[in-house]
């Protein structure tokens, strides 16, 4: 049988605003996203079985529901919209890279690298992307535009013409911070206005930029776990880091550098500090 391996990356986000709700299930949103080089492995491969077969490995692979997950949803709902037959089926193992509960995306990113594969005949158009959003999680979207993006509000995401890296120094501390308990916990809404970002800017305008903006959820994340704000001081007084902050929902921070080796001499001193936690050198993409 044919087998595809494919690439499922992390996100990162870079800035995070939080508006109120605008129907009974989403808040308002805006953020810029990079997509990085850390990513889970997927193999996917036809069998002649009578029904889905679905493996996790990886360091953390424990925390994901066989009876529950990403990649078991974007089969169904995959049939549900006639894209697989009933009497295909599927093995699908998933090499866990992506810490889970991170707010690094690796679920929305699974389903999203699987979804994409068996629509690798057709083209996927925005109401479609928009279905397997509603039931996938919002994040879900994001991983159809480009690495780069901008998410002006909750329905606008645009790609963003920025062609510099940078290097993320991500720590994750074992948290398992769940979207669904912040968000449940946040209170001190943004107004979310036109974010002044411009295609083609410089590098060092860019952080600049970045570094005028927050995660909005970080408060209530630092509340929840307040090991957190100890392992950002630790990452902003690293030589040469611009500054840190919590990707997503948490709990994975991150470090951003300009330069390969400031970063990985950053990571040597990260990992003394922490030797408990995970940490990792990713890079944009």
């Amino acid at each position: 049988m044919v087998k595809a391996f494919l690439k499922s990356p992390a996100k990162i986000n870079l800035s995070l605003k939080i508006g109120k709700k605008i129907n009974h299930e989403y808040h308002d949103i805006q953020s810029i996203i990079f997509l990085t080089n850390l990513h889970d492995q997927i193999v996917i491969k036809k069998i002649n079985g009578q029904k889905d077969k679905f493996k996790f490995t990886g360091k953390f692979k424990k925390n994901i529901k066989l009876e529950n997950n990403s990649a078991l949803k974007s089969l169904y709902f995959l049939r549900k919209k006639n894209i697989i037959n009933n009497r295909s089926n599927y093995e699908i193992k998933i090499k866990k890279n992506i810490p889970v509960f991170s707010g690094l995306g690796g679920g929305s990113s699974n389903a999203a690298t699987i979804i994409k594969y068996f629509y690798k005949k057709r083209k996927i158009i925005d109401n479609d992307i928009n279905y397997f959003a509603r039931y996938l999680g919002s994040d879900f979207k994001i991983f159809f535009k480009s690495n780069k993006i901008i998410q002006e509000n909750f329905l606008k995401i645009e790609n963003l013409k920025f062609k510099h890296n940078f290097y993320l120094l991500i720590v994750y501390p074992f948290k398992k911070s769940s979207t669904k308990d912040i968000y449940s916990k946040f209170r001190k809404y943004d107004k979310i206005k036109k974010l002044n970002i411009f295609n083609r800017i410089s590098k060092l305008k860019m952080v600049d930029k970045l570094k005028s903006e927050t995660n909005s959820l970080e408060s209530v994340i630092i509340s929840r776990f307040p090991i957190i704000k100890k392992v950002l001081k630790e990452l902003s007084l690293l030589k040469k880091c611009e500054f840190s902050r919590i990707t997503g929902s948490g709990s994975a921070c991150f470090g951003l550098f300009l330069n390969k080796k400031d970063a990985l001499l950053g990571l040597k001193l990260i990992k003394k500090r922490f030797p408990k936690f995970w940490c990792v050198l990713s890079r944009t993409i």
